[in-house]
């Protein structure tokens, strides 16, 4: 009975316990509001999480945030074990990176991390502490760093509330800020495999549904192009969708600009040669392989290009233009400036018969119009 009693003491004790230390939602205190942004790097997504104060008319630097690293006079710093700045308030700011990245140059696993910054007058610490699941910075230790990176602030317009935001935002790179009263702290996050996690998608999406649409493969295989990357597989994906007798313009000129990104002229030109007769290959699709030609300094090679569109649709202002456009990169602007002349009578659409006429007055001048 005695041991019953006992029991049951240890277990009101427990539920008393559990009753006092849990609490009702409210409101933030100090209106630090809780506070997350997103941004993503092509495929990997950057998040952080953070508590807001607001500057209520008080000094931020030096005073309430202070330089350096601080006793915080309770659990586990002290002045043996100083802490850095929470970058925030209340509980740990984190920030979560989904794929691996390199924070001002520097790598960095992907996961969640606790966010914390060593303020200074000239330059400024970038703590990323592997325990991001603390109370502010009172139980931060340097032994849980991450990684470290030392920065510049800059000033900035006056932000009450204390925000992170990124800029110079790229597909593989941009740079994380945080902006409170009239200070910036930025740090760049960078991502060197961008382009290889877009090729591994691509990858795994052509060998489902996706891959039956030659439309698919004609995106895939001309980012690989444009990046220069996985160019032989680019070619492969493009070959085995015309290995099924599906041929159209588009498919060519990807397997053109693959077969030229791997530096086989003779090869993409052969290509191509085959692409403008295609019997879907419009006007404007010749013309504009003609214009990519003279781009490259290929003006002869542009030529017979644009001759071939003019015969097919001779009776298009595209076409004539696409002639005015292959006599002026050969230095022949008698013959583009008919072309030209050519193209505006007949041509009915206000905006090109405009367009068409900036081409002949440059043309008159004795200009390039390329």
């Amino acid at each position: 009975m005695k041991q019953t009693l006992h029991s049951v003491t240890i277990a009101l004790g427990l539920l008393t316990s559990i009753i006092s230390w849990s609490q009702v939602t409210l409101p933030p205190s100090g209106s630090n509001q809780r506070s997350e942004v997103t941004q993503y790097l092509g495929l990997v997504k950057l998040t952080i999480i953070y508590n807001s104060p607001d500057v209520a008319g008080r000094e931020i630097w030096g005073k309430l945030v202070p330089y350096g690293l601080v006793n915080l006079g309770i659990f586990k710093s002290t002045d043996q074990n100083p802490s850095p700045w929470r970058a925030g308030s209340n509980e740990n700011t984190t920030i979560t990176f989904s794929n691996d990245v390199d924070v001002e140059g520097k790598p960095l696993k992907a996961g969640t991390y606790g966010l914390h910054m060593i303020p200074g007058a000239d330059e400024w610490t970038i703590i990323f502490s592997n325990n991001a699941s603390s109370w502010g910075s009172f139980f931060y230790m340097p032994s849980e760093d991450a990684l470290r990176a030392v920065v510049k602030p800059v000033a900035s317009e006056f932000n009450e509330w204390l925000t992170y935001d990124f800029t110079d935002r790229q597909q593989n790179s941009a740079t994380a800020r945080l902006q409170w009263e009239k200070l910036a702290i930025p740090f760049k996050i960078s991502v060197s495999n961008g382009d290889e996690l877009y090729v591994k998608k691509l990858r795994e999406e052509l060998t489902g549904p996706k891959g039956f649409n030659w439309l698919n493969v004609v995106a895939a295989a001309n980012f690989c192009a444009t990046k220069k990357i996985n160019l032989d597989e680019a070619l492969g994906w493009v070959q085995a969708t015309l290995d099924r007798n599906i041929k159209y313009y588009p498919l060519y000129l990807a397997k053109g600009n693959v077969l030229a990104a791997m530096n086989k002229k003779d090869e993409a030109d052969a290509v191509m040669k085959e692409a403008i007769n295609l019997p879907d290959a419009t006007v404007q699709q010749i013309v504009g392989y003609g214009r990519q030609l003279i781009t490259q300094t290929r003006p002869k090679d542009a030529m017979p290009v644009m001759e071939a569109a003019y015969k097919r649709y001779p009776t298009t202002s595209a076409a004539m233009i696409g002639m005015a456009r292959g006599y002026s990169a050969n230095g022949d602007n008698k013959k583009a400036l008919k072309f030209a002349q050519d193209a505006f009578k007949i041509e009915t659409a206000p905006q090109s018969k405009t367009a068409i006429d900036v081409v002949i007055k440059k043309l008159e001048k004795g200009e390039a119009i390329n």
